[in-house]
């Protein structure tokens, strides 16, 4: 198939890449242009394990092209498939803005003597009632009587990890397409064939639900495990040996994953759609007590975190930060609380330095740009090398995540683990 892609982030991207992996033809459109040149260029514009492989050999062979404008690439596609953001509105919903915007350029965009309809798959994350309330009325509106004709809606929300995003991919926990009718698409069978993993056809609203019903359970084991793990602490206890036992019982317990007493949870996903199942539950008069804790919650395991960093440390100390990423070998810094914590460590003075290699703050692009700079405007100053984190004495050394494997930290004794609380 020839496939179109629309927002060139995280997602967009590496579906890019997966997807021309699999022999399809994609065309990606991205409204940054700076963003465009580097993936004509082969390099990725976002640090991911394995997409630039990927997009090199794609391009080798012909199969990827990056546009800023749609023009008559839409005309010769069979499918487009939409990633672009839906960042926290103030109220805590999700804001439509792009996906509207990029809904009326597909609806203006599609020719209507096209022989067979195009398949439009939204994987951006959207409240139910999104693709009939919104998306479809826009097709409706500017296609009038050719919508059906030229037009098939689909909700296939994704299942990427940041850091093992195409293991993710090619191997996802499950696969969940939302139609009309709740009955299988061709496309998206085509698109899938060599994917393996349980398929759910349903109904747009119950596909349109999923990634919040997913996230937020997510959010719900991060953050009680946090809670444990706070509780270790002020009793002395290991959190980790408690974790140990608990992950331990796999009749009556759950897996390892996001239950480990470590670090809060962020990202670009987990705090947005908890807060944007928050504002579902109160617009349709649910009552969801522990969810609406949930943040509350993190923000308190955030502050607990900082103190215990930073107990016994002298002030003006130097610190060195590993992993300010939320997630090691990605450099997505939305909501990350390692940024959190790492402005706290500046505003009580401390002299800080930061290690993650996934960061190049020159090529930080989007959103993920604008929020690195406005939470720690001078973080080009404090991200430092390798060879400089291992060389320098510091009083203290901070370890976030995975990043810490990278250094060979020996000569600094004093180091204080969140990646596990002990």
């Amino acid at each position: 198939m020839k496939i179109a892609i629309f927002g060139l982030g995280y997602v967009g991207f590496t579906a890019m890449c997966c997807i021309a992996k699999e022999g399809h033809h994609v065309v990606g459109f991205d409204v940054s242009e700076k963003k465009v040149n580097q993936i004509n260029q082969g390099i990725a514009p976002i640090t991911e394990p394995g997409v630039d492989i990927l997009l090199r050999e794609g391009l080798e062979a012909g199969r990827i092209s990056a546009h800023t404008e749609i023009r008559r690439h839409l005309n010769e596609c069979d499918m487009a498939i939409v990633c672009v953001g839906t960042p926290s509105a103030p109220d805590g919903s999700h804001n439509m803005t792009y996906i509207a915007e990029v809904t009326r350029q597909i609806a203006a965009a599609v020719g209507q003597n096209r022989t067979s309809p195009l398949t439009v798959v939204y994987r951006s994350t959207i409240r139910p009632g999104t693709v009939e309330g919104l998306i479809a009325p826009i097709f409706a509106a500017e296609l009038g009587e050719a919508f059906d004709r030229c037009i098939e809606l689909v909700y296939n929300p994704e299942f990427l990890r940041e850091s093992s995003a195409i293991q993710d991919y090619f191997d996802p926990p499950k696969i969940v397409i939302g139609t009309v009718d709740g009955k299988p698409n061709a496309r998206m069978d085509e698109l899938n064939q060599n994917i393996k993993a349980p398929t759910f056809y349903v109904r747009l609203g119950e596909s349109e639900i999923t990634k919040f019903v997913d996230n937020t359970w997510h959010a719900v084991k991060v953050a009680y495990a946090n809670e444990i793990g706070r509780i270790c602490l002020q009793l002395g206890l290991s959190a980790a040996k408690v974790h140990e036992i608990f992950v331990s019982d796999t009749k009556l317990n759950i897996s390892p994953y996001y239950t480990r007493p470590g670090g809060a949870f962020g990202g670009s996903c987990l705090p947005k759609d908890v807060r944007a199942m928050q504002y579902i539950a109160a617009d349709c008069g649910a009552h969801t007590h522990l969810v609406d804790a949930l943040l509350r919650s993190n923000e308190a395991h955030k502050y607990r975190l900082f103190q215990h960093v930073t107990r016994d440390l002298a002030p003006g100390s130097r610190v060195l930060l590993v992993g300010l990423a939320f997630k090691a070998e990605t450099d997505d810094l939305r909501e990350s609380p390692n940024i959190d914590l790492a402005r706290g460590l500046l505003r009580e003075g401390y002299k800080l330095s930061i290690f993650d290699p996934a960061i190049d703050a020159t090529k930080l692009v989007g959103a993920n740009l604008g929020y690195a700079y406005t939470q720690i405007p001078t973080l080009s100053q404090l991200l430092v090398s390798k060879e400089t984190a291992e060389a320098t004495a510091y009083d203290r050394v901070i370890t976030t995540n995975l990043t810490y494997r990278k250094l060979n930290l020996e000569k600094n004794g004093d180091i204080v683990n969140l990646n596990s609380l002990s």
